[in-house]
Parts: C-alpha cells; sequence; structure tokens
C-alpha cells in the first residue's frame, strides 16, 4: 500500500521494555506463589480423571480392571469416557461412533473391535446407560480428590495444575502485550511458543505441528487469494457492481452495505472467506478516496476494516452453519438433555439477533470513527475509470474468478463430502485455500513476487492465536476459569433465572475472545448447560442457555485473535490492538444485552415444545 510505505507500523517499534516488564514480572509472580486448591482440582480432572473412570467403567461394565480387559472391552470404556467429556451421556450417539471418530480423538479402533463394543452396548437398558455415564461424571468432576490420589497419581495432578497455571500466567501476557503493543505482536505468538517449550506443556514437535494447523493454512491461504484479487483488478470490479449504482456513495452507506452484505452470509457462509473476500474491496475504497488536500485519513481507514470484521463477526449465529461453535451447542443439548433444535428452528430462535446487532453495530462504528473524508463519489468515479481502461474481462481475471468459485465450493462442501463418505480424509479449508492459492500461480494469474507483498506477521500471529487457545482448553486452564467465574458471582445470586444465563453467556463471551469460537463452545459449554440442568430442570431454560452460549461464543469483538475475520483485516496494516478495543468492548456490552432482551422477551414467546417455562 503506496501510502504505507513510508509510515511507522507496530512491526517497525522495538520492545518498550517499560511497559513489556510488567507482564512478565507478572508471569514469573504467578508461577512462583502456591498453587491453588481449584487448580491442583483441575489438574487432578485433566490428568488422572480420563484413566479413573475408564478403570471404573471397566469395573462396572465387565468387573476387572483397565489393565485386564479385551481390546474391546478397554475400547467400550475409552469411548464412553471420551463422550462423558464432551457433554454426550446418552447410549444413541455410542452407536453411531466409527473408527475415524476414534482416530480424531486418538482412541485406536479397529472395525472388528468397535463392532463388538457396539453390540455389546446395545445389550445395555439406555437408563442404565444414562447413569453410568453421570455416574462417571461425577466421579471426574467431583468424587476424585487431589488429596485422596497416591503419590505418583499426584504428581501428575500437579503437572496438570502447572500447566493450567502456566496458561493463565501466558493469557495476562497476551491480554496486556495486545492491549498496549509493547512488542510487536507477531513476536507474541511466538513468544507463547517458546514458553510452552520451556515449561514443558508442549514437546518441540508438538508445537510445530499446532503452529501449523489447518485453520492457519486458511489465513495463509485466504490473504494470497486476495492478493490475486488486487493483482488482477478482480476487486476493482467486484466493488464497482456492488457500489457504483447508490444514490449517495457516502461512507455510512459504503458500511451498512458492507452489514447488509457480509453479515446475512456470515450465517451460511465462512466468515474467514467472505473477510478475505472484502479486505481488498475495503482497502481499494480507502485508497480511492484519498486527495491532495488529505492524503491520509487512518480513521476512514480503520472504519471500512473495522465493519468488514465486525460484519462477519455478528452474522454466525443466525444459522447453524453460521459457526461450529452452533453445531457444538445443539449436540450437546441433544446429547445431554435429549433436545433437538432443528436448522429452520434454529434459525427462528436466532436470527432476529441479526435484525437488531445489525444496525446497531453500524451505528456504534460510525458513531466511534470519525473520518474526514465521508464523500466516496470520487473513488467510484477512479475505479469506474479504471475498469473501463481494462476493458473487457482478461484471461487472468476469469482465471481468479473461476479458482475461486472453486475453492469456495471446496470450503461449502468438503466437511459434508467427508461425512457422506465420499472422500475418505478431511480436506480441511485451509488445505483448499492453499490450493487455490498454488491455483493462481499455476493459472498464470499471479506471480510468487505478488505473494511476497503480503503481511506473513499476520500469518504467524493467528498461528500464535490457535496454539494459546489449544492450551487453554486441553489444559484445562478453560474449565478452570469458567468455573472460577461462577463460584464467584453465584454468591450474588446470579446462580437462577436470566442472571445465570447472562453469567454463562459473559463467561463464553470473556473465553471466546482467547480462543477460537469453537474451542470456547466446547470448554464452556458442558458447564453452562450443566448449570441449567442444575437450577431450572426439565425447562425452557436449557436450550435457551444452549443458544446463548453459542451467540455468545462469537463475541470476539476484542482481540486480534479473538476470531479470523480480525486477524485477516489487521493485515491490511491500517489497523492496531487498540482499534478493536475502541469500538469491541462497546459491541460486547451492546451483543450481551442483545441475548438479554432475546432470552427475556422473545423466546419466551415462541417456548419450546412442550417444555414448562422457567
Amino acid at each position: 500500500m503506496s501510502d504505507q510505505e513510508n509510515k511507522a507500523t507496530g512491526y517497525d517499534k522495538l520492545v518498550d521494555w517499560k511497559i513489556f516488564s510488567i507482564p512478565l514480572i507478572i508471569f514469573f509472580i504467578l508461577l512462583m506463589m502456591p498453587t491453588p486448591y481449584g487448580m491442583k482440582d483441575m489438574g487432578t480432572e485433566v490428568k488422572i480423571g480420563p484413566k479413573a473412570v475408564i478403570d471404573s467403567l471397566t469395573k462396572t461394565l465387565f468387573s476387572k480392571g483397565s489393565g485386564d480387559v479385551e481390546q474391546w472391552q478397554l475400547l467400550t470404556a475409552q469411548i464412553m469416557e471420551q463422550s462423558m467429556r464432551m457433554g454426550i451421556l446418552e447410549k444413541k450417539p455410542f452407536l453411531k461412533r466409527d473408527v475415524k471418530w476414534c482416530a480424531k480423538y486418538k482412541i485406536h479402533a479397529t472395525n472388528a473391535n468397535l463392532k463388538k463394543a457396539q453390540a455389546f452396548v446395545e445389550t445395555l437398558d439406555d437408563q442404565a446407560y444414562f447413569e453410568m455415564m453421570k455416574n462417571a461424571l461425577q466421579l471426574r468432576s467431583a468424587d476424585l480428590k487431589y488429596e485422596d490420589l497416591t503419590e505418583a497419581d499426584r504428581e501428575r495432578a500437579d503437572v496438570g495444575a502447572w500447566n493450567i497455571k502456566v496458561s493463565v500466567g501466558m493469557m495476562i501476557i497476551v491480554v496486556l502485550c495486545f492491549m498496549t503493543e509493547c512488542v510487536p505482536l507477531p513476536m507474541v505468538a511466538f513468544l507463547l511458543g517458546l514458553i510452552m517449550v520451556f515449561t514443558g506443556i508442549w514437546s518441540r514437535d508438538e508445537i510445530a505441528q499446532l503452529y501449523w494447523s489447518d485453520s492457519v493454512w486458511f489465513i495463509m491461504g485466504s490473504l494470497m487469494f486476495s492478493a490475486a484479487f488486487v493483482r488482477t483488478g478482480v476487486d476493482k470490479r467486484i466493488c464497482l457492481a456492488l457500489f457504483n449504482k447508490m444514490a449517495a456513495p457516502n461512507v455510512k452507506m459504503i458500511t451498512l452495505v458492507f452489514f447488509v452484505i457480509i453479515s446475512p452470509l456470515a450465517a451460511f457462509v465462512s466468515d474467514h472467506a467472505l473477510a478475505a473476500m472484502f479486505l481488498p474491496i475495503g482497502i481499494l475504497l480507502y485508497q480511492n478516496s484519498l486527495t491532495k488536500d488529505v492524503p491520509e485519513d487512518m480513521e476512514l481507514a480503520k472504519m471500512l476494516m473495522i465493519s468488514i470484521a465486525m460484519a462477519c463477526n455478528v452474522g454466525g449465529p443466525g444459522a447453524p452453519s453460521g459457526g461450529a461453535r452452533n453445531v457444538i451447542m445443539m449436540t450437546y443439548l441433544n446429547d445431554m438433555f435429549g433436545m433437538d433444535i432443528g436448522y429452520f428452528q434454529w434459525m427462528i430462535y436466532c436470527f432476529p439477533f441479526l435484525f437488531i446487532m445489525v444496525p446497531l453495530t453500524w451505528f456504534l462504528i460510525n458513531w466511534q470513527f470519525k473520518p474526514k473524508i465521508t464523500d466516496v463519489e470520487p473513488a467510484m468515479k477512479f475505479l469506474t475509470a479504471q475498469v473501463q481502461k481494462m476493458g473487457g474481462w482478461n484471461r487472468k481475471q476469469i482465471w481468479a474468478i473461476i479458482i475461486f468459485l472453486i475453492m469456495l465450493a471446496g470450503w461449502l462442501t468438503e466437511k459434508d463430502l467427508f461425512d457422506a463418505g465420499w472422500v475418505p480424509f478431511r480436506l480441511g479449508v485451509g488445505v483448499i485455500a492453499v490450493a487455490g492459492a498454488v491455483g493462481f500461480l499455476m493459472a498464470g494469474v499471479v506471480s510468487w513476487r505478488d505473494y511476497q507483498n503480503i503481511d506473513w506477521g499476520v500469518v504467524w500471529l493467528y498461528a500464535g492465536a490457535i496454539v494459546f487457545g489449544r492450551t487453554l482448553d486441553s489444559s484445562g486452564a478453560a474449565a478452570w476459569l469458567a468455573r472460577s467465574i461462577v463460584d464467584l458471582l453465584a454468591p450474588m445470586g446470579l446462580d437462577k433465572g436470566l442472571p445465570l444465563l447472562m453469567t454463562g453467556g459473559t463467561i463464553t463471551a470473556l473465553i471466546t475472545n482467547l480462543m477460537a469460537d469453537g474451542p470456547a463452545a466446547a470448554a464452556v459449554g458442558p458447564v453452562t448447560l450443566s448449570l441449567a440442568g442444575y437450577a431450572h430442570p426439565g425447562t425452557t431454560f436449557i436450550p435457551f442457555m444452549a443458544m446463548a452460549t453459542a451467540i455468545c461464543a462469537s463475541f470476539a469483538f476484542c482481540l486480534i485473535i479473538g476470531t479470523p475475520p480480525n486477524a485477516i483485516v489487521y493485515s491490511s496494516g491500517y489497523l492496531t490492538a487498540k482499534d478493536f478495543l475502541r469500538v469491541g468492548l462497546v459491541i460486547w456490552v451492546v451483543a450481551l444485552l442483545v441475548v438479554l432482551l432475546l432470552a427475556g422477551l422473545y423466546w419466551p414467546l415462541l417456548g419450546f415444545g412442550v417444555l414448562p417455562p422457567f
């Protein structure tokens, strides 16, 4: 970007040791402090819980310890234990497991042993199976005490508690570094990896694998295809098609169009893809709106970039296909309580969230950012001239569109094709994105030089975010945080009704800014649903809590690492971490209030089948 070339960015800054020393000191003080019992308890669950539960299940089912049973019997207990950890207590899902599912959760299984296990479980009474799973859950979450462990098991539990303590310390470093930008932000990603290896949370091989996940490939491939659109001029054609017919092409109307188009689409199409597609359009609008009198207007740039990210973020709750968090909570609800929400039913409950949030978010962004340039008609005239100069669609532009449409079709269908058994393995959205980037090269649409201008720091930044979120989830730190907050708020009377729903929603909305929305819902969902079932058993409160948790898992408005759209628009170079906080905190609070409004006024009007109201 020409107007950015000579401008100092966060990448040009050196480490501000006066500020950076603060999170470092806090981190080391935390590590040296005595470990709270709550962390030891959670460490016991994480490190000792699986073995204890599996052993208990094999003794109950086969009257033998886990070390003395046959392979298919051990497999039975392992599948039950993994299902219990996911909040799935019913028998029916067990009978649908396959070898692929077992491999996903690192359970060794053969078809022969799996068939034996399922044939055995088929003979069990449904209620007896459910009670057995409830007892296993009780053993892991309540009955298993740190002080009752053997010395060997206590040492393992201490390792789990240490991992949680380190994870919480890393969270402090991440939040303070992102708020203050006292270090180049990609450095935070590498710093996290170093901390995890030096403290023993992950090995050097494990950390390398985590940095190179499918999500990281997606960010990388998305930025590549955005570069291809810019290089070929396809971004100009799309931008002109969207905005040239507007009677008054001003900034407010442009951002409104972003929301009206992007947010509903985000309920059905990957928000990653939408952010990557609209990013070059936003950059194009900004660069071609500048004049000799106003050679730079960072408020305008920030406004356009933030609008794209927030439009993606508020659209996801509208339909089950809007994000993994929605499907996860639907699964939890069905498996833990036998309550089912259909696709269209979800939309009836949750799509009104978009109707309310789209105008509110658009208003808040226009209220927070005050650009000098408000009329973008000169940009439209310039783009018109540029497109006319191009003439008709050329070969490179046609290939760029064809390859993008193939990528889009792949993103939309790769999971369904795998689930249907039409392809033997998941490709993943990241592999498809990188395949598209390679396709642009092979078709002669771009050269590698065009890709070198990409902000690769953002790729590593998001890689660090993935590693961090995975660590919070696997170490038990996310669950420990959720329980700690619930325990803190319960004495205040926030353990029933709408206050409890908002407590669960707030916990989810906090954690989702630190890890991907799917893992956030997976980590917090069983906690919020268990609270709902305990406070208001057999009522509409339980499905309402499921939907509220899923919606709140999309509230990653505040930090760059919270969601891919944030990271993608950050790659433009126009935004700082503080810009997300500047508007994200306000939207975060407003969104929580909208969920409260829906749960308190709208959802009770619909009810939920024959369930009584809470």
